[in-house]
């Protein structure tokens, strides 16, 4: 009973939170599930940062604490929900259209991905119930353990005398575990898988969900057997490694930017959107180090485009949207950083600064990184006959059709959100203290699955624009500059 109480409970703060900011006059009926999806990843990111805070006050009575904390989270839903601003439904893009024949075709197949995916996850999650891997068991599950097992010497676990199990790495996989863990009274490896399956399904509906909202069933089907039939995504998603969750948080902060970007009306955009927008991309960095790089990476993504965009119009609206931003992830911002200054050692990424500088003024690490890149995007994702990357890229050629969206300020900062988030792989694995060969071959891949769902999301978004769409859309852009200028 313990656990089913724990898990009601996570779901139902992640699902208040969500619906909380969720901004009225939705016009699909996609809409819950969209917003089941978002709070499964809230609710545990939630659950993560409030079983630190318990630990760190030395709570004993956690789900005491958890009541409350809901409770309260409930009472401010209910207070508050009818002061959301209202906004227009969602204008969908434009979706393409299919012969009967193959539209048929396009639905048994998303069908068939469903359902193998779903076989696939589960049959992994049971045959691997330790994880699948190194950084399973002695990384994401060993620190699930410390927080747990630790009780007041739980900061035990984070020390440089096991340099191995990362310490420094950041909490949201395993205080979610070690707090599900509080509420079954032991350390069972369902937890963890669980958590893991989750975030695959999640990642997924949320795929789907979004897409289906914003442009269409054709785009959501096919984004859909994209995610779902990409090997290694099931893999690493049923490992119990961490790169699956970040990618979910990822996807969820494009998504939800270009939600707001629909969503706006002429002179107001829905800062709601925008807040779940920080938390997501918050959460993003309290899963992994490399989330704080994305963090980081949509923060100046959307800085430069409205400095950009200000030179040619003023709009208020998206000077106050980057203020929200901002505000949105500077707590979770103050409590990494706490986190990383206080409680864990430092890294041993710039531990020596000297060696980061030599390293910098080695071209012949820049061209070692950059032939990886290029083998990795001809074989990422474990396919069998065509790469997924490679597929897409086909797949966009034989469209022969041009970019409908070259004035989508929101799409310019995806894209460039995503480019500056590559590019600080890139630099990480230039300075990188390990082995740099051995770094790009057993991380590389996984930090391509952790863009991938937004790649596919931003893909199938913006594809297959006709010229006569691309007309329509240069006239709105054309009658909303008239109507700022006026």
């Amino acid at each position: 009973m313990g656990i089913i109480l724990g898990t009601a409970l996570c779901l139902t703060m992640g699902y208040l939170v969500v619906a909380f900011f969720w901004p009225q006059g939705g016009n699909s009926s996609l809409e819950p599930l969209l917003k089941l999806c978002l709070a499964i990843g809230f609710g545990l990111g939630t659950f993560s940062v409030l079983f630190v805070v318990e630990r760190l006050l030395g709570i004993s009575r956690i789900a005491a604490t958890d009541l409350c904390v809901a409770s309260a989270l409930f009472v401010l839903y209910l207070l508050l929900r009818n002061r959301t601003v209202p906004f227009q439904p969602i204008t969908e893009i434009p979706d393409f259209h299919f012969p009967h024949l193959t539209n048929l075709v396009l639905k048994t197949s998303f069908a068939l991905a469903m359902v193998a995916a779903l076989y696939a996850a589960v049959c992994r999650t049971l045959a691997y119930a330790h994880g699948e891997g190194w950084d399973a068991f002695a990384i994401w599950n060993l620190h699930a353990r410390f927080l747990f097992l630790g009780g007041s010497h739980w900061r035990d676990g984070f020390t440089a005398l096991i340099p191995w199990s990362h310490p420094d790495y950041p909490l949201l996989v395993p205080g979610a575990t070690a707090h599900l863990w509080a509420y079954l009274g032991r350390d069972r490896t369902a937890v963890p898988a669980g958590i893991g399956l989750a975030f695959t399904l999640s990642t997924i509906g949320l795929l789907i969900s979004s897409l289906r909202i914003l442009r269409g069933w054709n785009s959501a089907m096919l984004g859909g057997i994209t995610l779902a039939s990409t090997p290694l995504f099931i893999q690493q998603g049923t490992s119990q490694y961490v790169d699956v969750p970040l990618s979910f948080f990822m996807l969820a902060s494009i998504a939800l930017l270009h939600m707001a970007q629909q969503r706006s009306t002429d002179s107001h955009k829905p800062r709601s959107f925008v807040i779940l927008t920080g938390l997501a991309a918050g959460f993003a960095a309290w899963t992994k180090n490399e989330g704080l790089l994305f963090l980081i990476a949509i923060v100046t993504a959307q800085v430069v485009t409205t400095i950009a965009r200000r030179r040619t119009k003023s709009d208020v609206s998206e000077k106050v949207a980057l203020a929200t931003l901002l505000l949105a992830v500077t707590p979770v911002l103050l409590f990494i950083a706490w986190f990383k200054h206080s409680i864990v050692p430092r890294g041993d990424l710039f531990s020596n600064s000297a060696d980061v500088a030599h390293k910098l003024l080695v071209p012949a690490r820049y061209w070692i990184v950059l032939q990886w890149y290029a083998k990795e995007f001809f074989r990422f994702g474990s396919w069998w006959i065509v790469p997924g990357t490679v597929a897409l890229l086909i797949f966009y050629l034989l469209s022969l059709k041009p970019d409908v969206r070259r004035n989508d300020r929101t799409l310019q900062c995806s894209v460039f959100t995503l480019g500056l988030t590559l590019a600080g792989y890139f630099a990480i694995y230039v300075i990188t203290p390990r082995d740099i060969y051995w770094h790009l071959r057993f991380s590389l891949n996984r930090l391509f699955l952790q863009l991938w769902p937004s790649v596919i999301f931003l893909f199938f978004l913006f594809l297959f624009g006709g010229r006569q769409e691309s007309a329509s859309t240069s006239k709105s852009v054309e009658i909303s500059e008239n109507r700022s200028n006026c």
